[in-house]
């Protein structure tokens, strides 16, 4: 599975040890940004993550800033995004089992390194459910 990543400068020191891991995981990682601490925009690399994924270039996507919330809210902005904000792993969890989201949003200053792991872990392997409900709820957020 391709796994595209992509950080503001608040997100970039998490990011790079995401991409690590995500490494050491047997993923391939899609590098999209930031490439340093300097200041920058986040929407610029919400973008290119959420791009990524909604054209099929990689199948999942993760995006970091400082709170995850801006960045979150661009990718959302992508058609076919459905991009969630995690801060533990039971919401990773739900919102690939019942919303199927193929971007997962978190903040480098609310999760440690530790628990970022753990919820990435949690996003990726986790299935969607594909429950009726489910796929309906989905159909309507997508029309």
């Amino acid at each position: 599975m391709t796994i595209a990543i992509g950080s503001d400068h608040g997100g970039f020191d998490l990011k790079e040890q995401v991409i690590a891991h995500l490494k050491e995981s047997g993923y391939e990682v899609k590098d999209m940004g930031c490439l340093d601490k300097s200041s920058c925009d986040y929407p610029i690399y919400g973008k290119a993550v959420a791009h990524a994924v909604a054209e099929g270039v990689c199948e999942k996507g993760i995006v970091i800033c400082t709170t995850g919330i801006g960045i979150s809210i661009v990718a959302n902005k992508v058609g076919g995004i459905r991009c969630a904000l995690c801060g533990d792993t039971f919401s990773a969890k739900m919102t690939r089992l019942h919303n199927d989201a193929n971007v997962l949003a978190m903040g480098a200053g609310i999760v440690g390194p530790n628990l970022a792991m753990d919820i990435v872990d949690t996003f990726l392997q986790t299935e969607f459910s594909r429950e009726e409900k489910h796929s309906r709820r989905i159909r309507q957020i997508e029309d």
